[in-house]
C-alpha cells in the first residue's frame, strides 16, 4: 500500500496575510482555496498565493509541524516564506 505524503504549506492572501494549513494535495487545496472552497478564512480574503511549502512523510508529522509554524509571529512567518529561516 502507498503511503501519500503530507505538505505544510503557507500561502499570501489578496489582503496580505497568512494562511497556514496541510494537505496531501498541493495543487488542488490552492485550487480549492482560490475558487472560494477552500477555509472560511481564504474564502473571505482570497484568491491566494502559494508562498512556502515543505513535505512530511505522514499526516502526524505535517499536523504538527503545522503547530509550530502557527505559533510564530508574522515576521518570523515572512522570513520562513523568503527563506531567510529554516524549521
Amino acid at each position: 500500500m502507498k503511503t501519500r505524503s503530507w505538505t505544510v504549506y503557507i500561502v499570501r492572501c489578496a489582503n496580505g496575510s497568512l494562511y497556514t494549513g496541510i494537505t496531501n494535495d498541493l495543487a488542488g487545496r490552492i485550487a480549492d482555496h482560490n475558487a472560494g472552497r477552500g477555509a472560511k478564512y481564504t474564502a473571505a480574503f482570497g484568491p491566494v498565493e502559494l508562498v512556502w511549502k515543505k513535505r512530511k512523510k505522514d499526516r502526524s508529522a505535517a499536523s504538527k509541524l503545522e503547530a509550530v509554524i502557527k505559533k510564530l509571529d508574522r515576521a518570523e512567518k515572512c522570513e520562513l516564506a523568503a527563506g531567510r529561516r529554516q524549521i
